[in-house]
């Protein structure tokens, strides 16, 4: 848990803020953890306090041990100096700590010396410690002598406990904010992992993009947050955001040039713990029921959108409305990540490469979609499989920084304002990849999840389709009695892309963005992302399946049903861009047609249009005629002036 010379961290909150799961989550992989509590049990007949305790105490792993402070509250510095190194312990909290200490039981006592023994105790304290505190100066002051007084002790307390601890942390609305970094060195994504730190300085000048280490490489820089050496590394900026207009078309002058490209973000650790089990947001759940049941009532001819109400549904449940709008701003995240050994058979070598430059320089079907869409584009280089059928894909630093890394892409665009991400992937044996991630994550056949190879002259590579298959084959021998925890397959199986879209799953369904799905990666990245939070696949959006077949069988077991059937071959993600005016025609309509006239609507929404005055008059054979060649003058777009259109039946 401890890198660079820092032990002690205090985790400061509001009330339901999130602060004890997170110091929880700072300690779970400690061998050793001492759980020392220090709230006092109340009053018997308080069953919503024992209820809050209770679920305290069921948190905990059974493997920890607990030691209560309640009895004496100067006890807790003894505990403390008596640690052993290869301990942990999480204190949980210093307000429960001061309520014990403000008791008359205990009085007189002098409160200074007591809190000014307990940072001396942490600073000299050789084992690990998290200590957990309420955040109350945010507050009112108290109306009474009794509160003023808890809230003046516990301020004091909370600043002579964080001037002793190496790092502090702000939990709000469950998310980590660090206030302190370590004094000479640099903080760590998150306390408990083996992943390099990162610094905290957020005016720090930005770097070029990153480009990722290869598994097995010891030459090739690493990605944000990996181990490559012992050393700590300076920051990595996350990749430029392209934004590319539409290219000119032939014979016509030349428009604007393609805009500079804007900075990233500079990385700023947050304490991210990415681990099984998370509790993440889900999309509002009676929005997207109630937005179908919407269409139904509007003034719309025949039988409505057909099965792209879904989209409504979707965007609904996401946006939290049932009047959802069409995504605004979207981004393309590119994931660009090769695989070596039998996954990539039948490719040419340095091609995925060529596309993901073409892609940043604004060429490119995928470049040139996005540009038409208005979309702005990020290409992500992503860490280099190893050869599956021999050794691990990558090794678990790598899994967990690349985690993170996808996490941060996420969060940039969140932040940014992006209201619909859209995932795509080029790299070599990435096929093979989703193949075998779904081999492990849901008992399917090779052969039945690898579609067709096809050469770059259109041909179809039977010998190259065999090589994939026994590569993930002997993959999934060699791993047979390997776990099957999602990270574990990301190691063994999925490779840096797989693991960096499963990061970016994750991150958007926290930040409550929805994803548009397209291809194989991202497909095996939602089935990897199930096992990590249930809740991202319900952010998820399958445009189209592209017929291949391992998108077809992802897609049936996270349920997302794809929308359309386009057959089209350009990429990944070219098929979600080509949707995508489509999808966003259909929220526009949804949102501004008028409830039909039947069910209490506007029969006529724009009262000062002109009525043709007509209707009843007599036809003769000059109504008939061919309309009067148009003149020089621009045409005329008025309804008012359609004479033959003009009309109705009564």
């Amino acid at each position: 848990m401890s890198v660079d010379g820092w032990n002690t961290v205090l985790v400061l909150g509001g009330i339901r803020s999130g602060k004890s799961e997170f110091a929880e989550s700072l300690v779970t992989d400690a061998p050793v953890v001492r759980y020392v509590a220090t709230a006092p049990e109340g009053d018997p007949e308080d069953t919503e306090w024992a209820t809050r305790l209770a679920a305290h105490r069921a948190r905990r792993p059974g493997s920890w041990t607990t030691e209560e402070t309640t009895e004496d509250p100067r006890r807790l510095a003894d505990v403390l100096a008596s640690a052993e190194p290869n301990e942990t312990l999480l204190v949980d909290d210093l307000g429960g700590w001061v309520t014990v200490l403000l008791d008359p039981d205990y009085q007189p006592a002098d409160d200074v010396a007591t809190i000014a023994e307990l940072a001396e105790a942490i600073r000299t304290c050789s084992a690990r410690v998290v200590l957990v505190s309420p955040e109350v100066g945010l507050s009112l002051v108290p109306t009474t002598p009794l509160g003023r007084a808890f809230t003046d002790a516990l301020g004091a307390a909370n600043r002579s406990v964080a001037d002793a601890c190496d790092a502090v942390v702000l939990v709000v609305a469950g998310q980590p904010v660090w206030l302190k970094p370590a004094a000479s060195a640099t903080v760590p994504a998150a306390l408990g992992s083996t992943a390099a730190p990162a610094t905290l300085d957020s005016t720090a000048a930005p770097a070029s993009t990153a480009v990722p280490a290869a598994a097995g490489s010891a030459t090739a820089p690493a990605i944000p947050g990996s181990l490559a050496d012992a050393e700590p590394t300076p920051e990595v900026q996350l990749p430029d955001v392209l934004t590319h207009t539409p290219p000119v078309a032939p014979n016509q002058e030349p428009g604007n040039p393609w805009a500079a490209p804007t900075m990233a973000l500079p990385m700023v650790a947050t304490g991210l713990v990415i681990q099984p089990g998370m509790e993440l947001p889900m999309p509002d759940e009676y929005a997207g029921p109630q937005a179908v049941d919407r269409l139904a009532t509007l003034d719309v001819p025949g039988a409505g959108l057909g099965v792209l109400d879904r989209v409504v549904g979707f965007a609904a449940a996401t946006q939290g409305t049932v009047t959802p709008q069409a995504w605004g701003s979207v981004r393309v995240l590119l994931l660009h990540g090769d695989h070596a050994g039998g996954a990539s058979a039948g490719t040419v070598a340095g091609e995925s490469a060529r596309r993901a430059a073409q892609a940043r320089a604004g060429r490119g079907a995928l470049a040139r979609l996005a540009a038409e869409s208005g979309a702005s584009l990020q290409v992500v280089d992503t860490p280099a499989a190893a050869p599956m059928e021999d050794q691990p894909a990558l090794s678990l630093d790598q899994v967990e920084s690349a985690l993170r890394y996808g996490w941060r892409l996420a969060e940039q665009a969140a932040d940014a304002g992006v209201q619909l991400l859209v995932l795509g992937a080029c790299g070599a044996g990435t096929e093979a990849a989703a193949a075998a991630v779904l081999a492990a994550t849901a008992g399917a056949e090779p052969p039945a999840v690898l579609g067709r190879v096809i050469t770059d002259s259109g041909e179809i590579d039977d010998a190259a389709w065999m090589v994939r298959c026994a590569a993930v084959r002997d993959a999934l021998h060699r791993t047979r009695r390997s776990s099957r925890g999602a990270k574990d397959i990301l190691a063994e199986l999925g490779g840096g892309d797989v693991a960096v879209a499963s990061g970016v799953l994750l991150g958007a369904t926290a930040r409550r963005v929805p994803v548009l799905l397209d291809g194989p990666v991202g497909l095996a990245a939602g089935m990897v992302s199930r096992d990590l939070a249930g809740q991202a696949r319900h952010w998820c959006l399958l445009a189209d399946h592209g017929g291949h077949p391992a998108v077809r069988l992802a897609a049936d077991v996270l349920g997302l049903t794809p929308l359309l059937d386009l057959r089209m071959d350009l990429g990944e993600g070219a098929n979600a861009l080509v949707a995508l005016p489509l999808l966003r025609s259909v929220l526009a309509l949804a949102a501004a047609l008028p409830v039909h006239p039947s069910l209490g609507g506007d029969e006529d929404p724009d009262p000062d249009a002109d009525e043709p005055d007509h209707l009843d008059e007599t036809l003769d054979e000059s109504d008939f005629a061919e309309p009067e060649p148009a003149g020089p003058g621009p045409a005329s777009t008025g309804a008012d002036e359609q004479p033959a259109s003009g009309w109705r039946a009564g």
